[in-house]
């Protein structure tokens, strides 16, 4: 999460159940952030308890899929409205409908025609589509995001979260504020996207394999794709010819930094070590720059940063992001700052943006400014000659220690694949002169997979032909249901009544052979007969 934490204390292996205020204390975003944490994290596994891996409830399930045909290349999915849960993270598929307007003012005259007023705007579709779902950003001009023109193939909903700040949401901003002053809280948005598989990567024989067959290879696709294949270390230690004036930073300190800083390590092209790279910020990648406007290389911006620290500068690297980039989880070229115009709050970058990046005002483009420079020793292992980066961001080496600043150091494991976006976070503390990063018995740092992306799927459907689309979602029925009556207490001491009066033998329970109150020879209603009838009524009216 690109935001400006001071660290994140959330541990899910310690079992906490709640953050609990202490009077007359200083109060930290971590301790708010965890409290929130935990609770998300007990009401979905709550809800995966209950629900299983993946389901939607019975009447109301979402994310129903039908294929509408067309050319071979721009086959569309309607996808029905309604609630879905993924590893217990609700998705809702229904599409929001706008608000009604005000009417003109006086209406039409007698005898007007109806011509010329101004038209109605046409009604916007009631369910999303594959093409038009709100964070899917398919492009119908890239091959690669066209449905396969072969059969068969599988839908599936892939499901993250990622974090949204006033640079992106605009309205997230408190205008009272002020613009001098910073934004407040972010937010945590839930993304889904309806993407296809084929068939092939699954490895089922038959266009129309089993659905248990389909759900059980969908399952250990979605495993490997969802288990983190990269590990990372980080530790501090004492630069060569480092300032020993003890005014500035204590002599003995691992640490040189002069401030507390958050340090983000985010993969940004994937692949194995040889392709990878990465890129790192002292400030969890929150250093950003709307943009409101784009002129070839020139950039203007809505604010050139509030002080020299959250400023750009000539030489600095940015990535030029949009909210359609971000959702894509591409990774374009790392850019170079190279000229500042003050007065026009503009910039000169070393390239265009990415094509397609940055070029829609309501996608909210940004520049985020990562802290890695090209050729500086802080990008290449100590003691070797200063390197180039890979696209502006800095190769992926495992085995070493590769230093970052002020003796921070980060390890890779040997035999990683990466995934861009992928990240960790590294708090580093002049109290300490350390960073704090978890440690065996002899001090020498683990090796942590990502804290994140995390990414759930769930299979939709299995599309083999034209009118074919099995349908591979799961549902649940509400666990309410009608209360009876009476109790079973009741039931039979009314029954024992009964039979005193008749003449004949109590019976032994009520439900166990007994008459019904009015209905002479009638078996006993129990409470547990009646419960599972009104279960059987909502079955019944859930499947209609």
């Amino acid at each position: 999460m690109h935001a400006d934490l001071s660290r994140t204390t959330y541990r899910p292996d310690r079992h906490y159940s709640a953050v609990v205020a202490q009077q007359g204390r200083v109060q930290l975003d971590a301790d708010a952030n965890e409290q929130t944490a935990i609770q998300l994290f007990q009401a979905r596994t709550l809800a995966t308890d209950l629900i299983g891996p993946h389901g939607g409830p019975r009447g109301a399930t979402g994310f129903r899929i039908e294929l509408r045909g067309g050319s071979r290349e721009l086959d569309d999915l309607v996808i029905g409205g309604g609630r879905y849960y993924v590893d217990g993270i609700l998705c809702d598929a229904t599409r929001p409908q706008p608000g009604v307007p005000v009417p003109a003012a006086g209406g039409h005259k007698e005898g007007e025609e109806a011509a010329d007023a101004p038209a109605e705007p046409a009604a916007p579709p009631e369910t999303w589509t594959y093409w038009d779902q709100p964070d899917g950003f398919r492009d119908p001009e890239r091959p690669g995001d066209r449905l396969p023109s072969r059969f068969p193939y599988l839908v599936y909903l892939k499901v993250w979260e990622r974090l949204v700040t006033a640079a992106e949401d605009p309205a997230l901003r408190e205008v009272a504020l002020g613009a001098a002053m910073p934004d407040t809280a972010a937010r945590a948005k839930v993304v889904w996207q309806v993407l296809p598989l084929p068939g092939s990567a699954l490895g089922l024989d038959g266009d129309n394999p089993p659905i248990d067959d389909i759900r059980a290879a969908f399952t250990r696709w979605a495993q490997k794709e969802a288990a983190p294949a990269s590990r990372l270390a980080a530790r501090s230690e004492r630069p060569d010819h480092t300032d020993d004036d003890p005014c500035l930073v204590a002599p003995d300190a691992r640490y040189r930094g002069p401030e507390n800083q958050l340090y983000r390590v985010e993969v940004h092209d994937g692949g194995s070590a040889g392709d990878a790279t990465f890129t790192w910020s002292r400030d969890n990648g929150s250093v950003t720059f709307p943009v409101d406007e784009l002129d070839g290389t020139w950039v203007e911006l809505a604010s050139l940063g509030g002080d020299d620290k959250l400023s750009l500068n000539v030489g600095d690297l940015v990535e030029f992001v949009d909210t359609a980039y971000i959702s894509r989880g591409e990774a374009a070229p790392l850019l170079r700052v190279e000229e500042l115009d003050l007065p026009g709050r503009r910039v000169r970058l070393s390239d265009e943006p990415a094509p397609g990046v940055g070029r829609r005002p309501e996608l909210h483009p940004f520049l985020r400014r990562w802290d890695h420079q090209e050729g500086s020793r802080r990008t290449v292992r100590r003691g070797e000659r200063a390197g180039r980066l890979k696209h502006g961001a800095v190769p992926v080496e495992e085995g070493v220690w590769l230093p970052l600043e002020d003796g921070v150091e980060v390890y890779f494991a040997a035999g990683g694949t990466y995934r861009t976006g992928d990240f960790w976070l590294i708090p580093a503390r002049t109290a300490t002169g350390a960073v704090e990063w978890p440690a065996d018995a002899a001090r020498r740092p683990l090796l942590r997979p990502p804290l994140g992306i995390a990414v759930h799927y769930a299979p939709l459907a299995w599309v083999h032909g034209e009118q074919a689309v099995p349908d591979l979602r799961l549902a649940f029925r509400p666990l309410a249901a009608g209360i009876p009556a009476a109790d079973d207490a009741a039931l039979t001491a009314e029954a024992q009544a009964q039979a005193e009066e008749t003449g004949g033998a109590a019976p032994l329970s009520a439900g166990a052979g007994g008459s019904t109150p009015g209905t002479p020879g009638g078996p006993v209603r129990s409470r547990s007969q009646t419960t599972a009838e009104a279960e059987a009524a909502v079955d019944e009216q859930g499947t209609g």
